[in-house]
């Protein structure tokens, strides 16, 4: 069974592309092998497609073709091993590979400059090169987060300039990548496939890939830049909707309340479709979308005429929280009788989110630069993270084991509650007496906070 080749129109049109049925035999091009780009990659192997992976970066090309995986993702290393080994993924500095695949998809890096405006370049590199090599037929889809209009006023153009009579024809679409990190490989298997494309043959074909190489449910949207913008609202809600939960933390500290209590109670009634959800608050917002997606939105909307309100001040609210944090920790310690100048802090949980070991933006660098700047000495430990990149950010070296950090420590600092970390037994750490446990994303329980102070310990969270 395949789908119906209605033709070709010349100049990047959307020719009908012959999918085979369930996706067997169909060969896939990953531009891009960072976070999203490896996890769809894996998967579309590990379904049984045949998929070769491009990256500027030669070392991380021969780590994936070893069977290694630098990032830490449940289950991924696994996935990618063993596509590797039963020939069903390779990765390539190579763009010409491109000529002998069915569908190309667009992983690159989509950063953004300090204005909000999309820092193209790896974008702008990736197009150029794949017009070099792209053929009749083809379908090329983008999932990179980018402003609305750019599949259409930027990507299109570029991948038409193949310096070929008459230019290529193929099909494009935009496919916005909506994965959380520490559940992707999961949520590609299960999250509806948003798509948009060029014209109806290119996103009927992009919506017949993805249920077949995915099985997945596949909503259609009616331009490509209806399909941008989904990703963009996403985020913008999720931003906004943690700070909320941060400055209701804030909020409810003033009157010695409990913010989970209330998130939970307030989440306990439907409104809409769904229920009041309001996220949790933390030691702030990192990753690489939730930090930039907003200023996306505001920048493309500003360039229109159109001032946005929210999506400027949900990140205002986020970017303080580091510095926040650290200032709970240091006027705890002052009402302990404990002078922060003469005072240790161990941070455990370096990275952005609980269970990765993701540094891209990351609040826990302010928070730690914070609490140097008032504590006599600040040790760092997270097992997950890169040890030279976290040497470069935070500009010191690691603690050697989880008990070297916290000897002596005045305040233990949980800005991450990696798995290793869930189960301490804390009444055996060599910690000072009376030592503070700051609490920036653990969500510790009453129970636990309980015996936590049986134990000798004072307790303060966010909003806590």
């Amino acid at each position: 069974m395949r789908i119906g080749d209605r033709g070709v129109v010349p100049g990047g049109s959307g020719a009908r592309i012959p999918l085979p049925h369930d996706g067997e035999d169909l060969r896939v091009a990953v531009i891009g092998l960072g976070y999203v780009g490896s996890c769809v990659a894996a998967t579309l192997a590990a379904r049984g497609l045949d998929v070769v992976g491009v990256d500027a970066n030669p070392r991380l090309v021969e780590e994936i073709n070893a069977g290694h995986c630098r990032l830490e993702e449940e289950g991924l290393a696994e996935l990618m091993a063993g596509a590797v080994a039963a020939g069903r993924l390779r990765a390539t500095t190579d763009y010409a590979l491109v000529r002998d695949v069915d569908v190309v998809l667009i992983t690159v890096g989509t950063p953004v400059l300090e204005d909000g405006s999309l820092a193209e370049e790896q974008l702008r590199g990736a197009c150029l090169e794949l017009s070099s090599h792209i053929r009749p037929g083809q379908l090329l889809v983008l999932k990179s987060t980018v402003p609305p209009g750019t599949t259409r006023g930027l990507v299109l153009p570029l991948l038409q300039d193949s310096g070929l009579i008459g230019g290529v024809d193929f099909g494009l679409a935009f496919t916005p990548e909506r994965l959380a990190e520490g559940a992707a490989l999961a949520e590609l298997r299960s999250f509806p496939i948003v798509v948009g494309g060029l014209n109806d043959d290119s996103t009927q074909d992009t919506a017949e890939f993805w249920r077949s190489s995915l099985g997945v449910e596949v909503m259609v949207m009616d331009s490509l830049e209806a399909a941008e913008i989904v990703k963009l609202a996403d985020n913008w809600w999720i931003d906004l909707n943690i700070a909320l939960g941060n400055e209701l933390a804030k909020y409810s500290a003033l009157f010695d309340v409990d913010v989970l209590d209330v998130i939970t109670a307030a989440n306990s009634i439907p409104k809409g479709k769904g229920q009041v959800n309001i996220l949790l608050p933390s030691v702030g917002v990192g990753g690489s979308c939730l930090t930039k997606d907003p200023w996306m939105v505001w920048h493309s909307a500003r360039e229109r005429g159109l001032e946005i309100l929210t999506a400027p001040a949900g990140r205002r609210v986020n970017a303080s929280m580091p510095e926040y944090t650290a200032q709970l920790a240091i006027d705890e310690l002052t009402k302990l009788g404990k002078d922060p100048a003469t005072s240790k802090v161990a941070v455990l949980g370096l990275a952005f989110k609980n269970n990765t070991g993701d540094l891209r933006a990351t609040p826990t660098v302010e928070a730690v630069a914070s609490l140097a700047g008032a504590c006599a000495e600040v040790s760092i430990y997270d097992p997950l993270v890169d040890t030279d990149e976290a040497r470069r950010l935070f500009g010191r070296a690691q603690a050697a084991s989880l008990h070297d950090a916290v000897a002596g420590a005045d305040c233990i600092a949980v800005l991450a509650l990696h798995r290793e970390f869930e189960d301490l037994d804390f009444a055996a750490l060599p910690v000072a007496p009376g030592c503070l446990i700051l609490d920036g994303r653990a969500y510790y329980s009453r129970e636990t906070i309980a015996s936590l102070r049986a134990l000798g310990y004072h307790y303060r969270g966010v909003g806590r």
